[in-house]
C-alpha cells in the first residue's frame, strides 16, 4: 500500500474528534492538512502507529494530543468562569493538536518497519525536535501566527509566549507527566533527565 492509497484526512477526523471544537472551518482544515502532510512525508500507514515517545509505546502520540487538548479546554474554562480571562478556544484546539505532529518526522526510527511505507528522508530525522517541525508543518499549511507560536512547547523556542502558548505547554506537561507516572513510575522531569534527545 503506498502513501496515496491511505486516506490521511480521514484517519485524522476520525483520530481526533477534538477537531469539532475549532469554529473556524478553515483553521479546521488546516490541522488536519498538516497532520495529513506530516503523515505522508513521515511514511507512516496509521497516525495511531505513532507512539507517544521514542521510547514510551503503550501510550499512543492521538492519545497523548487529546488528553493536551482536553486539560487544555478544561484548564481555559477555568481560566474564563474563574479568573475572567478570554484565551481563545481555536487557538488552544489547534496548537494543542499540533503541538507534536513533528513526531511524524522525529519518530519513524524508533518503531517497526510494517508500520511505515517510505519515509521521505528530506523530512524524517530525529535531529530536528518535533515542536520545530510541527510549528513548520503549521506555517507550511497557513495556520495564523497565534497557533504556530503556542506550537513550540520547550522553553526559549519562541521569546514571547502568549496566554494560549502558556496553556498548551501546561496541559502537555500534565499529560506527560501522567504517561511518563503511569508507565515508567517517574516524572516527566526524571524522564526528560534521563532520556530525552533534546537535552
Amino acid at each position: 500500500m503506498s502513501n496515496t492509497d491511505r486516506d490521511f484526512e480521514s484517519q485524522v477526523r476520525d483520530a481526533f474528534p477534538e477537531l469539532e471544537r475549532i469554529d473556524d472551518a478553515d483553521l479546521r482544515d488546516r490541522v488536519v492538512e498538516a497532520w495529513a502532510l506530516g503523515l505522508e512525508r513521515g511514511g507512516w500507514r496509521d497516525v495511531e502507529d505513532i507512539p507517544y515517545a521514542w521510547n514510551i509505546h503503550e501510550v499512543t502520540n492521538v492519545e497523548h494530543v487529546r488528553g493536551v487538548a482536553r486539560i487544555a479546554l478544561e484548564t481555559a474554562r477555568e481560566q474564563r468562569a474563574f479568573h475572567g480571562a478570554d484565551p481563545d478556544g481555536d487557538v488552544i484546539v489547534a496548537a494543542c493538536l499540533l503541538h507534536d505532529v513533528g513526531k511524524c518526522y522525529e519518530y519513524p526510527d524508533f518503531v517497526d518497519d510494517e508500520l511505515l511505507a517510505d519515509p521521505d528522508l528530506r523530512y524524517v530525522s530525529e535531529e530536528i525536535p518535533h515542536s520545530i517541525s510541527g510549528y513548520a508543518l503549521a506555517h507550511e499549511v497557513g495556520c495564523p501566527l497565534a497557533v504556530q507560536r503556542a506550537i513550540p512547547h520547550f522553553l526559549g523556542e519562541v521569546p514571547t509566549r502568549t496566554l494560549e502558548a502558556e496553556l498548551v505547554k501546561s496541559a502537555n506537561s500534565a499529560s506527560s507527566n501522567a504517561i511518563t507516572q503511569a508507565t515508567m513510575g517517574i516524572t516527566l522531569q526524571e524522564w526528560v533527565e534521563e532520556y530525552s534527545q533534546t537535552s
